[in-house]
């Protein structure tokens, strides 16, 4: 079975939103079924089909959460030494050569990806030139606007 890498972060979170759907939701959802289904006739009864809808969402969300972190490999990149090295989980601070303009990102698995958080899926083509490469590399990114340069200028384990 494939093994998919998460941050510790990704996997609190994930464990979080599972507590809260289990513990919260469901039972909520389970209620309001219960109270739409008293008000009568189930075959014409929107609030009742509404809630069974929502619930099975509900389960389906449940269920993909518990598959991602059984088949999660959780890295906790802190437990790491820093050698300069980009590698899965580390921030990454890097430069476009041309306009010295500086971005960072942390390179994540796809569940925790958020450009506009700085989270970047390492399958992302700018991580997968990153991954592998030390401080002070230009590495060249292929974009849809053509090839960009970039110096990576400070790799951190946070």
């Amino acid at each position: 079975m494939t093994k998919y890498p998460m941050t510790v972060q990704g996997a609190r979170a994930l464990e979080e939103e599972h507590a809260h759907l289990t513990k919260v939701v469901r039972p909520k959802l389970s209620q309001d079924i219960g109270t739409a289904r008293e008000l009568g006739d189930l075959k014409e009864n929107a609030e009742y089909h509404a809630a069974r809808e929502q619930q099975g969402m509900v389960e389906a969300r449940i269920r993909d959460i518990e598959g991602r972190l059984q088949n999660a490999q959780i890295i906790d990149v802190t437990s790491i030494p820093h050698t300069g090295k980009v590698i899965f989980g580390t921030t990454v601070e890097i430069a476009n050569v041309e306009t010295d303009e500086s971005v960072t990102y942390q390179i994540v698995g796809d569940d925790e990806a958020d450009i506009k958080r700085g989270k970047l899926s390492v399958n992302s083509p700018i991580a997968r030139a990153l991954i592998g490469k030390e401080e002070g590399d230009v590495v060249p990114v292929k974009t849809p606007s053509g090839l960009v340069e970039y110096e990576i200028v400070e790799v951190r384990h946070i």
